[in-house]
């Protein structure tokens, strides 16, 4: 086996094993999905027909819409908080430094370190939708997967530039991380996640859609609970390639200056 393959596998092993360590937390994570499910299926139970004129893109059933939101929702917490966490651990154990000077890549260890909190984040995607499915009779028989799973991938791409760039702040900064603030916040109000961006003013509208959740959960919907064909999906795919595209690399940039600032400051291994 490769090291390019092997140094992935040995970030996700370690991170699986620390996370397993703590049973008691590890297992209250499913009972979490198991109460976010309910609650809204309740909600959504007591809104009625409520509003399901904004809903009528997405099929009308505002639990269906609003449980693929909250369950994509958790990629990006990920890429905003799971590379940081890295990142400050390592601070304080001291392993960041010692990662750095050997001859494993900045883009592996950007990429290792946040591996199994996206598998895991997948994992948990995958509870959340076979209880709405399974459970709670969310009809997704006309889902179209690939395109979905081609979302999903830009998802995740455009997502994690943003987590690399907060996670330069927290190296650089340490406490002070505006960029994960700002973004979850500001994309949970602003992305769909609650409720359809059209309910939004106008101006809030087109603020609405510089972010690339917005694309990411609409396009999502209407691909699983409306079986959208690619070329109907196109324009969030679009969207979500022009955020990877550009976005990717400047983070990669960023990251590469925060190292270079932390080392010159000598505060690398200090949190």
């Amino acid at each position: 086996m490769s090291l390019f393959i092997k140094k992935p596998l040995a970030f996700v092993w370690k991170d699986f094993i620390n996370e397993i360590s703590y049973k008691f937390a590890f297992s209250m994570q499913f009972f979490s999905i198991l109460i976010t499910t309910v609650t809204f299926f309740y909600l959504s139970r007591l809104l009625g027909d409520v509003g399901i004129s904004y809903l009528k893109p997405y099929g009308g059933d505002y639990f269906a819409f609003v449980l693929i939101g909250v369950a994509l929702f958790n990629y990006l917490k990920i890429s905003m908080e799971g590379l940081s966490n890295s990142i400050r651990e390592g601070q304080m154990l001291g392993t960041l430094e010692a990662l750095l000077v050997t001859q494993t890549e900045i883009p592996t260890i950007i990429i290792s370190s946040s591996l199994y909190s996206f598998i895991f984040a997948s994992f948990k995607v995958a509870v959340y939708l076979l209880l709405g499915t399974l459970v709670f009779g969310i009809n997704m028989s006309n889902a179209n997967l690939i395109g979905a799973f081609l979302i999903l991938l830009l998802t995740i791409i455009s997502f994690s530039s943003f987590g690399i760039i907060s996670a330069s702040f927290v190296m650089v900064l340490k406490r002070g991380d505006p960029v994960s603030w700002a973004f979850t916040n500001i994309s949970g109000i602003l992305g769909g996640l609650y409720y359809p961006v059209s309910v939004l003013p106008k101006w809030l509208q087109k603020l609405s859609y510089v972010l690339p959740v917005t694309y990411s959960l609409e396009g999502m919907r209407l691909a699983l609970l409306k079986g959208y064909s690619l070329s109907a999906l196109l324009p969030n795919i679009v969207a979500l390639l022009v955020f990877s595209v550009i976005m990717l690399p400047l983070s990669m940039l960023v990251f590469r200056y925060a190292v270079k600032r932390a080392k010159t400051d000598g505060t690398l291994t200090q949190y």
